[in-house]
């Protein structure tokens, strides 16, 4: 009598494990995609995931649902490990009934979700669905609320990563909307409100789902994704790495690995970066290289905003978050979706204790009609009140300019930076001196012979005064001039010196950011 009960248990785990058959399975793997099974596998340690619902059904009877029942209900959910530390885990199936999500389905994510906040532990969404299901009606639409509520709820408290992995459609994708991080795999994952169909309908437009809601369009012109992969494997261990720099939730600390390596020659790289001209470019990244742990830095929206460059790295083990102007790129200007970009990701690091790094070299903010009526002034003040907000260790790098508001918004001392340091290239000023020297000088130069040379003449008399970083030192607003080789040193001294920080903000049910 046992062994045929426990028979039966095997059997139907073995139907679980099946989900929408071989058949199906078959065709995902055609597809270049993994089933949902497959992905925890790749994504948690060896035989660390412990499945919870597995025997799960729908309740429905409608259109023929009370027909069709599959164990586990169209999503794998449980808890594992990675590296050793706790995740909670979701895996929706789109080989049971297209991944749709029903009540029972929605249930199942929720209830991780719960554990993931009591138990403080980052929550990953591995999406692969075709949206709610139709055929139960208005209370599919409820689990996804249901979901949202808690996406919200648990925003701050524990890291919430989304991987998209097939198709995430309608009220489907503001789930990873309100998470902290997105992944998308190229050409087999999409993200939109409405799809190709529906949009011609509508606009008339005629647009593929890739180029419409592709990885490589959300990573490029909407900025919706944060990072993208060419397979799920790939994909699967990129979310392995990045959680490594996390902490578990909002009242711990990043790991902090003791093994690290740094290349000695980099100091003598960091030298010869800084081109001999002002209004020549060159890649932050190679200064962000040669002052980190070696291999550490993972940018963050590499292929978006490209004039701010963001990203997690390590110094001396220690989890830093980078923020950077990218001279490389429209002179490293802040415009709308630079200061958003730096924004959300200062939001990021501040809500789970990540110390930020700045490195500047800002000539202002974009002008333009475009960038004005878009509303670059309250899109600007994202940036300015993330930093303003936030309470973590910051340490500001000014390397060339620093020019008018865009100086104040990236971290300066009076929005609360701990420490700023400037390298010898540092301009700080209200503006560069060419526009200054015509302002100031205006009518001296209208009146003068050759009114040319004496606009070079003011714009040469202006830089020596204002076009270096002594004035600001010599009022404290930056805490140090320092050469370049010494940047690393005295991040290391200034990040151990902050590492009991604590600051206390006024009492209040929250900040009004300008959305």
């Amino acid at each position: 009598m046992n062994m045929d009960r426990n028979e039966d248990l095997l059997k139907r785990r073995e139907a679980s494990h099946l989900g929408g058959g071989q058949a199906r399975i078959d065709k995902q793997h055609q597809q270049g995609k993994l089933s949902a099974r497959e992905r925890i596998t790749v994504l948690l340690d060896e035989n660390s995931f412990n499945e919870i619902g597995q025997f799960v059904e729908h309740r429905a009877t409608t259109f023929g649902l009370d027909k069709q029942h599959f164990p586990g209900d169209g999503v794998v959910t449980g808890y594992g490990t990675i590296h050793g530390r706790t995740v909670y885990v979701f895996s929706q199936d789109f080989t049971v009934l297209g991944g749709s999500l029903s009540e029972t389905h929605a249930a199942k994510i929720c209830r991780i979700m719960d554990l993931a906040m009591k138990n403080g532990a980052p929550l990953i969404g591995l999406n692969d669905s075709g949206g709610a299901r139709i055929q139960e009606g208005v209370v599919s639409l409820a689990g996804y609320a249901d979901i949202f509520y808690r996406n919200t709820r648990a925003s701050g408290v524990i890291p919430q990563i989304s991987v998209i992995m097939g198709p995430c459609a309608g009220g489907a994708v503001y789930s990873p909307a309100l998470t902290d991080f997105v992944f998308m795999v190229e050409e087999t994952s999409y993200m939109f409100v409405t799809g190709p169909n529906v949009v011609k309908t509508v606009t008339h437009e005629e647009v593929t789902s890739e180029d419409l809601g592709g990885a490589k369009a959300h990573a490029e012109k909407s900025g919706v994704n944060h990072f993208i992969a060419a397979n799920d494997v790939e994909c699967l261990k990129k979310v392995r790495d990045l959680v490594t720099y996390f902490p578990q939730n909002a009242n711990e600390l990043p790991p902090h690995p003791k093994r690290f390596e740094f290349n000695q020659n980099k100091l003598e790289t960091i030298q010869h970066i800084m081109p001999d001209s002002v209004n020549v470019p060159y890649d932050i990244r190679k200064v962000v290289e040669c002052v980190i742990d070696d291999n550490s830095f993972r940018e963050v929206q590499e292929d978006f905003a490209k004039n701010i460059v963001v990203g997690f790295a390590r110094l001396e083990g220690r989890t830093l978050g980078v923020i950077a102007n990218q001279p490389a790129a429209m002179a490293g200007v802040l415009d709308i979706d630079a200061s958003r970009k730096g924004a959300r990701f200062v939001r990021f690091c501040d809500a789970f204790n990540i110390p930020l790094l700045v490195f500047e070299d800002v000539p202002g903010f974009l002008p333009g009609t475009d960038q004005e009526w878009r509303g670059i002034i309250t899109h600007g003040a994202k940036l300015l009140y993330a930093f303003s907000e936030a309470t973590v260790p910051r340490i500001t790098v000014i390397t060339r300019k620093a020019y008018g508001g865009a100086f104040d918004v990236m971290n300066s001392k009076n929005i609360g930076a701990d420490l700023n340091f400037a390298w010898p290239t540092a301009e700080i000023a209200v503006m560069g001196a060419k526009g200054a020297a015509e302002i100031i000088f205006k009518r001296e130069i209208a009146e003068a012979a050759n009114p040319e040379e004496k606009w070079k003449e003011k714009e040469a008399e202006y830089a020596d005064l204002f076009a270096n970083p002594y004035r600001a030192a010599e009022r404290g607003i930056v805490d140090d001039v320092i050469l370049p080789q010494e940047t690393r040193a005295k991040l290391i001294a200034g990040f151990k010196m902050l590492e009991n920080k604590a600051e206390v903000l006024p009492q209040k049910k929250h900040g009004n950011i300008p959305l």
